[in-house]
């Protein structure tokens, strides 16, 4: 795991320019036994080249055999531990948003979701809404939800995702989610993981109840399920470890507020990619480190939808010319976590990764992909040990030792 200390001691002052590019679940399957996956079957002509001259393996975000969130795979990919450094899905999506928790607040993140006349839930998602008719739905239940002792917002973050920040004394972030992840079931009961959060999930059960009641005549969204309950962590900062004024460009809040509790500057963007890469390219001069996230790879294997997911690969292939033109020192390409079409979610398979600088010692591979990967020099590696080597190949360390 990477050692904070050890690399504060070791970072040196340089003009190198670093880029993450996370295409956010890159990692997948095979849909046919033998067949390629997502990313071997897209036509990445400009990765392909970058692996050419680069190195490349696969990452774990956790360890092998454990599927990661995405906010702990995140942490994993700038260098934190992400079991030291646990933080809840609510925090990341509430400061994504910009909003200002307090000392005082539980965070939970919340989906709109769909469920039947028996309660059970048939689409966790409500077929993505629109962000427009979340805001208005969570509205209605900042308006009418009334909770004992505390303060309740409820606030829009993008399509079906919403923020619950109740603000009071003594609440408890140790409770399990309401989200069964299966279609077929009602939202579970909030439990208590720790006696002292008995009182605080009694609350959330109120407010999970008074939801059903207010959006019962709401449609395709009438039910929420909620996880991630979470209070405002301190994290070491960016430029404190690494001594880089980094910058992060992701269209989705939770990404955002990730980047942000570890002391990036989040760029204004757009949703399209090609927003993105301007904001890259405008934000150039300003920084050292860039993390650009690209969120639909991963939602289009989460949908299933394995063709969807080629195309975003190849259409991130067709801006990687925009990134080269600004002559970057390190570029690493690769994903937080793998989700797998044929899976439909988030798995355990590490993650291709691909690393270029002009100061690597290239290895044999010629393409980026699974298979490719596996027969590269940077092997099966931890995801915390990407930031060290970008720090490395950037000319950023100096020796350890006389």
């Amino acid at each position: 795991m990477t050692d904070f200390a050890l690399l504060k001691d070791l970072v040196v002052k340089n003009t190198t320019k670093i880029v993450l590019l996370v295409l956010d679940g890159i990692g997948g399957l095979p849909v046919m036994p033998g067949g390629p996956t997502a990313l071997e079957a897209a036509h990445t002509s400009n990765m392909d080249r970058l692996a050419a001259e680069g190195i490349c393996g696969l990452h774990e975000p956790i360890g092998p055999g454990i599927t990661p969130g995405s906010g702990p795979s995140h942490l994993a990919v700038f260098g934190y531990d992400p079991i030291k450094y646990e933080i809840g899905r609510g925090v990341l999506e509430a400061v994504g948003i910009d909003f200002a928790l307090t000392p005082q607040d539980l965070a939970a993140r919340g989906n709109f979701c769909t469920v039947d006349a028996a309660g059970n839930i048939t689409d966790r998602r409500a077929g993505r809404i629109a962000t427009e008719i979340s805001a208005k739905l969570a509205a209605r239940l900042q308006a009418e939800v009334k909770l004992p002792g505390v303060q309740v917002f409820v606030s829009p973050v993008r399509e079906h995702r919403f923020v619950l920040v109740l603000r009071g004394e003594g609440l408890v972030p140790a409770l399990s989610e309401t989200d069964p992840q299966v279609l077929g079931k009602p939202p579970l009961p909030v439990q208590p993981l720790a006696p002292k959060a008995a009182h605080t999930a009694d609350l959330v059960n109120r407010f999970v109840d008074q939801a059903r009641r207010i959006l019962a005549d709401a449609h395709p969204a009438n039910m929420v399920l909620l996880r991630g309950f979470a209070k405002h962590p301190t994290l070491p900062q960016m430029a404190d470890v690494y001594g880089l004024r980094a910058a992060a460009i992701a269209a989705y809040p939770m990404y955002r507020g990730l980047a942000k509790l570890v002391g990036m500057t989040a760029l204004p963007t757009g949703m399209a990619l090609d927003d993105e890469f301007a904001a890259l390219e405008q934000g150039w001069a300003d920084y050292d480190y860039f993390y650009l996230h690209v969120k639909k790879t991963d939602s289009s294997g989460e949908d299933g939808n394995y063709e969807a997911k080629v195309h975003v690969i190849e259409e991130v292939d067709r801006l990687v010319p925009r990134l080269m033109a600004l002559k970057p020192d390190v570029v690493v390409i690769t994903g937080d976590h793998s989700t797998p079409a044929a899976l439909k979610g988030h798995s355990w398979h590490p993650v291709p990764t691909l690393l270029w600088a002009p100061t690597c010692r290239p290895d044999l591979t010629t393409s980026f992909g699974e298979r490719a990967c596996t027969q590269g020099s940077l092997g099966r590696f931890p995801a915390v040990d990407i930031m060290p080597l970008a720090l490395a190949h950037a000319l950023r360390l100096t020796k350890f030792g006389a």
